[in-house]
C-alpha cells in the first residue's frame, strides 16, 4: 500500500497538516504531520512535528477531538 493522503489543511502560508494513512510491517497507521515549503514552488516536506498513531488507536483520537470541541 503505497501513503495515502486523507486530508490536508493550511496552517499558515508557508506550513500545512496532512493526515496521512501509511502502513508499516504490515499494521496500518494514521500519520499526523505538519509539512512546510523550503522555496516558494518546491515540493512540501515533513517535519518532525507530527503524531503516529495506529489505526486502532482513531476511537480514542476521535473522542480527544470531541472533548476538546466542548472547551
Amino acid at each position: 500500500m503505497e501513503n495515502q493522503i486523507l486530508y490536508q489543511f493550511s496552517r499558515n502560508q508557508d506550513e500545512q497538516v496532512h493526515f496521512t494513512l501509511k502502513e508499516y510491517k504490515q499494521r496500518k497507521y494514521l500519520d499526523l504531520r505538519i509539512f512546510f515549503q523550503p522555496k516558494e514552488g518546491e515540493e512540501m516536506l515533513p517535519t518532525k512535528k507530527g503524531i503516529t498513531l495506529s489505526t486502532e488507536l482513531f476511537p480514542e483520537l476521535k473522542r480527544g477531538i470531541a472533548a476538546c470541541e466542548k472547551v
